[in-house]
Protein backbone atom coordinates (compact mmCIF):
# COMPACT_ATOMS: atom_id res chain seq x y z
CA UNK A 1 0.00 0.00 0.00
CA UNK A 2 0.89 3.50 -0.96
CA UNK A 3 2.73 5.86 1.89
CA UNK A 4 0.41 8.09 0.82
CA UNK A 5 -2.79 6.42 0.61
CA UNK A 6 -1.66 5.33 4.43
CA UNK A 7 -1.56 8.77 5.36
CA UNK A 8 -4.80 10.11 3.17
CA UNK A 9 -6.78 7.04 4.87
CA UNK A 10 -5.57 7.92 8.60
CA UNK A 11 -6.11 11.62 8.31
CA UNK A 12 -9.80 10.91 6.46
CA UNK A 13 -10.57 8.24 9.26
CA UNK A 14 -9.29 10.87 11.97
CA UNK A 15 -12.10 13.56 10.85
CA UNK A 16 -14.50 10.99 9.81
CA UNK A 17 -14.46 9.74 14.15
CA UNK A 18 -14.96 13.76 14.73
CA UNK A 19 -17.85 14.16 13.12
CA UNK A 20 -19.63 11.04 13.81
CA UNK A 21 -18.67 11.88 17.76
CA UNK A 22 -20.24 15.12 17.30
CA UNK A 23 -23.37 13.83 15.61
CA UNK A 24 -23.93 11.30 19.09
CA UNK A 25 -23.11 14.32 21.13
CA UNK A 26 -25.44 16.31 19.94
CA UNK A 27 -28.48 13.41 19.44
CA UNK A 28 -27.29 12.58 22.91
CA UNK A 29 -27.53 16.30 24.57
CA UNK A 30 -30.91 16.42 22.64
CA UNK A 31 -32.41 13.35 24.51
CA UNK A 32 -31.16 14.29 27.58
CA UNK A 33 -32.38 17.92 27.34
CA UNK A 34 -28.93 19.08 28.83
CA UNK A 35 -29.31 22.91 29.67
CA UNK A 36 -27.38 25.76 29.06
CA UNK A 37 -25.89 26.17 32.54
CA UNK A 38 -25.05 21.91 32.90
CA UNK A 39 -23.45 21.98 29.26
CA UNK A 40 -20.62 24.87 30.34
CA UNK A 41 -17.04 23.26 31.06
CA UNK A 42 -15.44 23.82 34.11
CA UNK A 43 -12.26 25.59 34.33
CA UNK A 44 -10.38 22.92 35.61
CA UNK A 45 -11.64 20.36 33.21
CA UNK A 46 -10.23 22.94 30.41
CA UNK A 47 -6.78 23.45 32.18
CA UNK A 48 -6.33 19.71 32.38
CA UNK A 49 -7.39 18.86 28.47
CA UNK A 50 -4.51 21.92 27.75
CA UNK A 51 -1.94 20.04 30.38
CA UNK A 52 -2.73 16.50 28.65
CA UNK A 53 -2.32 18.26 24.90
CA UNK A 54 1.07 19.79 25.78
CA UNK A 55 2.37 16.68 27.43
CA UNK A 56 1.19 14.65 24.44
CA UNK A 57 2.59 17.15 22.02
CA UNK A 58 6.20 16.49 23.67
CA UNK A 59 5.84 12.95 23.77
CA UNK A 60 5.16 13.10 20.28
CA UNK A 61 7.73 15.28 19.68
CA UNK A 62 10.15 13.09 21.31
CA UNK A 63 9.26 9.93 19.04
CA UNK A 64 9.90 11.97 15.83
CA UNK A 65 13.23 13.11 16.72
CA UNK A 66 14.03 9.71 17.63
CA UNK A 67 13.22 7.64 14.66
CA UNK A 68 14.89 10.73 12.35
CA UNK A 69 17.85 10.57 14.35
CA UNK A 70 17.47 6.24 13.70
CA UNK A 71 16.98 6.92 10.04
CA UNK A 72 19.39 9.30 9.43
CA UNK A 73 21.82 7.09 11.09
CA UNK A 74 20.75 3.94 9.30
CA UNK A 75 21.69 6.05 5.98
CA UNK A 76 24.95 7.57 7.21
CA UNK A 77 26.08 3.52 7.46
CA UNK A 78 24.82 3.22 3.76
CA UNK A 79 26.81 5.66 2.25
CA UNK A 80 29.71 4.84 4.75
CA UNK A 81 29.03 1.08 2.84
CA UNK A 82 29.38 2.23 -0.72
CA UNK A 83 32.02 5.36 0.09
CA UNK A 84 34.63 3.02 1.03
CA UNK A 85 34.04 0.12 -1.56
CA UNK A 86 34.14 3.24 -3.83
CA UNK A 87 37.37 4.09 -2.70
CA UNK A 88 38.57 0.21 -3.06
CA UNK A 89 38.31 0.91 -6.51
CA UNK A 90 39.92 4.19 -6.71
CA UNK A 91 43.13 2.54 -4.92
CA UNK A 92 43.15 -0.79 -6.80
CA UNK A 93 44.23 1.74 -10.22
CA UNK A 94 48.28 0.99 -8.91
CA UNK A 95 47.32 -3.00 -9.79
CA UNK A 96 47.43 -4.43 -13.08
CA UNK A 97 44.48 -4.06 -15.33
CA UNK A 98 43.32 -7.81 -15.08
CA UNK A 99 43.53 -7.62 -11.11
CA UNK A 100 41.92 -4.05 -11.59
CA UNK A 101 38.76 -5.63 -13.32
CA UNK A 102 39.00 -8.66 -11.37
CA UNK A 103 38.59 -6.82 -8.46
CA UNK A 104 35.91 -4.35 -9.57
CA UNK A 105 33.65 -6.82 -11.41
CA UNK A 106 33.50 -8.60 -7.54
CA UNK A 107 32.85 -5.26 -6.25
CA UNK A 108 29.59 -4.72 -9.05
CA UNK A 109 28.75 -8.34 -8.04
CA UNK A 110 28.09 -7.21 -4.62
CA UNK A 111 26.71 -3.91 -5.29
CA UNK A 112 23.92 -5.02 -7.39
CA UNK A 113 23.22 -7.74 -5.16
CA UNK A 114 22.98 -5.62 -2.16
CA UNK A 115 20.55 -3.27 -4.24
CA UNK A 116 18.46 -5.39 -6.39
CA UNK A 117 18.04 -8.61 -4.04
CA UNK A 118 19.31 -7.69 -0.61
CA UNK A 119 17.00 -4.51 -0.08
CA UNK A 120 13.77 -5.85 -0.51
CA UNK A 121 14.48 -8.35 1.55
CA UNK A 122 15.80 -5.93 4.07
CA UNK A 123 12.84 -3.89 3.86
CA UNK A 124 10.25 -6.94 3.74
CA UNK A 125 11.62 -9.00 6.15
CA UNK A 126 14.51 -7.01 8.48
CA UNK A 127 17.04 -8.67 7.68
CA UNK A 128 20.28 -9.44 5.13
CA UNK A 129 21.03 -12.24 2.91
CA UNK A 130 23.86 -14.12 4.29
CA UNK A 131 25.22 -14.17 0.01
CA UNK A 132 25.72 -10.73 0.39
CA UNK A 133 28.45 -11.50 3.36
CA UNK A 134 29.69 -14.35 0.85
CA UNK A 135 30.00 -11.48 -2.01
CA UNK A 136 32.05 -9.16 0.39
CA UNK A 137 34.28 -12.00 1.89
CA UNK A 138 35.17 -12.73 -2.20
CA UNK A 139 36.51 -8.40 -2.31
CA UNK A 140 38.63 -9.23 1.04
CA UNK A 141 39.81 -12.10 -0.52
CA UNK A 142 40.71 -11.03 -3.95
CA UNK A 143 42.68 -8.15 -1.84
CA UNK A 144 44.27 -10.40 0.98
CA UNK A 145 45.14 -13.13 -1.06
CA UNK A 146 47.30 -11.27 -3.90
CA UNK A 147 50.89 -10.66 -2.29
CA UNK A 148 51.94 -6.78 -3.46
CA UNK A 149 54.33 -7.30 -6.08
CA UNK A 150 56.02 -3.18 -5.92
CA UNK A 151 56.06 -0.52 -3.36
CA UNK A 152 52.82 1.25 -4.89
CA UNK A 153 50.86 -2.11 -4.49
CA UNK A 154 51.86 -2.64 -1.09
CA UNK A 155 51.27 1.08 -0.22
CA UNK A 156 47.59 0.46 -0.87
CA UNK A 157 47.23 -3.00 0.34
CA UNK A 158 46.62 -1.82 3.93
CA UNK A 159 44.54 0.68 2.97
CA UNK A 160 42.26 -0.97 0.91
CA UNK A 161 42.09 -3.90 3.73
CA UNK A 162 41.04 -1.35 5.58
CA UNK A 163 38.29 0.31 3.71
CA UNK A 164 36.68 -3.18 3.18
CA UNK A 165 36.62 -3.60 7.17
CA UNK A 166 34.72 -0.11 7.24
CA UNK A 167 32.29 -1.54 4.31
CA UNK A 168 31.57 -4.57 6.54
CA UNK A 169 31.11 -2.71 9.54
CA UNK A 170 28.25 -0.40 7.83
CA UNK A 171 26.81 -3.35 6.70
CA UNK A 172 26.74 -4.77 9.79
CA UNK A 173 25.04 -1.56 11.17
CA UNK A 174 22.26 -1.87 8.37
CA UNK A 175 21.69 -5.63 9.45
CA UNK A 176 21.00 -4.19 12.93
CA UNK A 177 19.17 -0.96 11.85
CA UNK A 178 16.59 -2.98 9.65
CA UNK A 179 13.79 -3.41 12.00
CA UNK A 180 11.69 -0.86 13.28
CA UNK A 181 12.94 1.33 15.49
CA UNK A 182 9.93 2.24 18.38
CA UNK A 183 9.21 -0.98 20.32
CA UNK A 184 5.58 -1.87 20.61
CA UNK A 185 5.16 -0.21 24.32
CA UNK A 186 5.45 3.29 22.79
CA UNK A 187 3.26 2.83 19.97
CA UNK A 188 0.34 2.02 22.14
CA UNK A 189 1.23 5.24 24.07
CA UNK A 190 1.20 7.08 21.34
CA UNK A 191 -2.36 5.59 19.74
CA UNK A 192 -3.66 5.95 23.31
CA UNK A 193 -2.18 9.24 23.52
CA UNK A 194 -4.13 10.12 20.85
CA UNK A 195 -7.64 9.08 21.64
CA UNK A 196 -7.74 10.50 24.87
CA UNK A 197 -5.97 13.86 23.55
CA UNK A 198 -8.83 13.89 21.00
CA UNK A 199 -11.48 12.75 22.94
CA UNK A 200 -11.00 15.28 25.62
CA UNK A 201 -12.14 17.81 22.89
CA UNK A 202 -15.83 16.60 23.10
CA UNK A 203 -15.34 17.07 27.03
CA UNK A 204 -14.95 21.09 25.98
CA UNK A 205 -18.32 20.63 24.36
CA UNK A 206 -17.06 21.04 20.70
CA UNK A 207 -19.13 21.05 18.24
CA UNK A 208 -21.68 23.34 19.05
CA UNK A 209 -21.07 25.71 15.80
CA UNK A 210 -18.74 24.80 12.61
CA UNK A 211 -15.98 26.47 13.37
CA UNK A 212 -15.62 24.40 16.15
CA UNK A 213 -16.24 21.34 14.29
CA UNK A 214 -13.87 22.22 11.45
CA UNK A 215 -11.06 22.61 14.15
CA UNK A 216 -11.32 20.07 16.12
CA UNK A 217 -11.39 17.97 12.81
CA UNK A 218 -8.36 20.01 12.00
CA UNK A 219 -6.53 18.92 15.20
CA UNK A 220 -7.60 15.48 14.68
CA UNK A 221 -6.41 15.03 11.03
CA UNK A 222 -3.23 17.15 12.58
CA UNK A 223 -2.42 14.53 14.97
CA UNK A 224 -2.73 11.66 12.45
CA UNK A 225 -0.51 13.01 10.10
CA UNK A 226 2.27 13.13 12.84
CA UNK A 227 1.64 9.52 14.06
CA UNK A 228 1.91 8.90 9.74
CA UNK A 229 5.21 10.93 10.21
CA UNK A 230 6.33 8.60 13.35
CA UNK A 231 5.48 5.55 11.60
CA UNK A 232 7.32 6.29 8.18
CA UNK A 233 10.38 7.28 10.03
CA UNK A 234 10.25 4.61 11.88
CA UNK A 235 11.29 2.12 9.18
CA UNK A 236 15.13 3.35 8.73
CA UNK A 237 15.15 2.12 5.51
CA UNK A 238 11.98 3.15 4.04
CA UNK A 239 8.30 1.40 3.74
CA UNK A 240 8.79 -0.13 0.24
CA UNK A 241 11.21 0.88 -2.95
CA UNK A 242 14.94 1.07 -2.51
CA UNK A 243 15.45 4.71 -2.48
CA UNK A 244 17.39 4.45 0.92
CA UNK A 245 20.22 2.76 -1.28
CA UNK A 246 21.06 5.82 -4.35
CA UNK A 247 24.18 6.21 -2.62
CA UNK A 248 24.77 2.94 -3.96
CA UNK A 249 23.80 3.95 -7.41
CA UNK A 250 25.60 7.74 -7.19
CA UNK A 251 28.51 5.65 -7.35
CA UNK A 252 28.22 2.27 -9.21
CA UNK A 253 26.96 1.82 -12.67
CA UNK A 254 26.01 -1.90 -11.29
CA UNK A 255 23.40 -0.46 -8.90
CA UNK A 256 21.48 1.72 -11.66
CA UNK A 257 19.94 -1.43 -13.75
CA UNK A 258 17.66 -3.57 -13.00
CA UNK A 259 19.46 -6.27 -11.73
CA UNK A 260 19.73 -10.35 -12.00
Amino acid sequence: MSEWLVLALAMAAACAVVLVVTLLSHRLNRAGSVDGEAAETPDVLEYMTMMVGVVYAIVLGLAIAGVWEARSAAQDDVRREAQALYEVTKRAEVYPADVQEGLRADIDEYVSHVVHQEWPRMIDRNELSGRGGELLDVVRADIAQRKPADELEAQAYQPMLDQVAIADDARNARAENAGETLPGVVWFGLISGALVTIGLIFTMQMGRSSRELLLAGLFSALIAFLLFLVWDFDAPFGRSGSESADAFRELFASAAGTGS
